[in-house]
């Protein structure tokens, strides 16, 4: 779906932003692109869905290259939500999806009412203007424009910024669904919980470079310490041990009454990013 070689970029002299990325993203993949500000994560994105031009490698989407692909045709199989929502704050949340819609066939266009209901959108603010909504219903608003056109392949930038927590589970559970139907996900987020339960594979890029990239499951695996926090009970009182993971194949090496819990103790997916990276992601 997404083919990257040696791609760089520069903003101007003494200003290189990417230095020879090199990735690829199979189809119906949930790719995770994680980096800490201006590490050259939007720099990427920009290039990949066609808005920024000027740079050398090589990119393809759909099998053509994107510094020749500028039929129409081709950025209608694509579908984009943007950090900071792109709307027509005097239009309302319809008039917003209609206007976007009239840039795509009608057979390719999904019905606004059922999109802005399975989004939860409110009802009561349908026809008021953009103006008027909270961050939370605005995100919903530029989801349903990034839905609205049955993309192939999907760009999503900090897609549950400004959502409660059910509001994240319910954009998590959207975007798993898209999946399945076969849509490919180029994901940009600084919320590891998302990366970690949605992306099938992530890469870790600072400083125009990545330097890691793997499954979320195998990075943390790769740099787990082999140890294990187990609480439980011994003569009516609750205990805590770390034991060695090997030791557990021969038993658990202590006295108990009860084995309350026991948790590993491998590293978070934010721990590997500072890890490789040195910087946090906010």
């Amino acid at each position: 779906m997404i083919e990257v070689k040696d791609l760089i970029f520069s903003y101007g002299k003494d200003k290189q932003a990417l230095h020879g990325l090199n990735f690829t993203v199979g189809d119906g993949e949930i790719f995770g692109f994680l980096g800490p500000n201006g590490s050259g994560k939007s720099t990427t994105q920009k290039i990949l869905t066609g808005i920024l031009k000027g740079h050398s490698g090589y990119v393809s989407l759909f099998g053509q290259n994107i510094s020749t692909a500028h039929t129409q045709d081709f950025f209608q199989k694509i579908g984009v939500l943007f950090e900071f929502p792109y709307l027509y704050e005097n239009l309302s949340a319809i008039d917003n999806l209609k206007y976007f819609s009239s840039f795509y066939p009608a057979n390719q266009c999904r019905d606004i009412g059922e999109i802005l209901e399975k989004l939860e959108f409110k009802t009561d603010f349908l026809k008021k203007p953009v103006s008027s909504y909270s961050k939370g219903m605005r995100q919903r608003v530029s989801m349903a424009r990034a839905l609205i056109s049955s993309p192939k392949l999907l760009f999503l930038d900090e897609p549950t910024s400004g959502l409660d927590p059910s509001g994240a589970v319910l954009f998590r559970k959207i975007i798993e669904e898209e999946r399945k139907k076969g849509t490919t996900v180029f994901l940009t987020t600084h919320n590891m919980l998302d990366a970690d339960l949605l992306c099938d594979r992530v890469a870790f890029i600072t400083k125009g470079n990545i330097v890691a990239l793997d499954t979320p499951k195998r990075l943390k695996e790769q740099n787990s310490n082999q140890r294990v926090r187990i609480a439980y009970l011994y003569q009516g009182k609750r205990e805590e041990k770390t034991v060695e993971i090997p030791e557990l194949e021969r038993g658990i090496p202590f006295r108990h009454d009860e084995i309350i819990s026991i948790h590993s103790e491998e590293p978070t997916l934010e721990d590997m990013f500072i890890q490789y990276t040195g910087r946090r992601l906010s």
